[in-house]
């Protein structure tokens, strides 16, 4: 088995990787977008966003919270979520990076 060479990669590629691979499920997209549609944190709303069970809706707030996009705070009997600005700036900044003003297509 071939190992992932992961020493060749800047910390920056790293994370950005990392941040790419948790947005690359439907589902933890739509609680993405989800959070992005509310400007307060959203407790629970994420069964009904996704048609999912809670325990698989719970596996994907757990991809999601360690990767760094969302962050979520106990209220009650409740865990309270909402995106993660650091993160977001990065992966939007990282995003614009891509983008040249002298880029030509083929």
């Amino acid at each position: 088995m071939g190992s992932s060479h992961t020493e060749s990669f800047t910390a920056e590629h790293l994370a950005l990787a990392n941040l790419f691979k948790a947005l690359g499920h439907p589902a933890r997209l739509a609680i993405v977008q989800a959070l992005a549609a509310h400007t307060a944190c959203i407790c629970g709303e994420f069964v009904a966003v996704t048609g999912l069970s809670q325990a698989t809706v719970s596996q994907h707030l757990n991809e999601l919270k360690s990767a760094g996009l969302i962050q979520g705070s106990i209220q009650g009997p409740k865990t309270c979520y909402c995106l993660a600005p650091k993160a977001l700036a990065f992966l939007s900044a990282s995003i614009i990076q891509l983008q040249s003003p002298e880029m030509l297509c083929c």
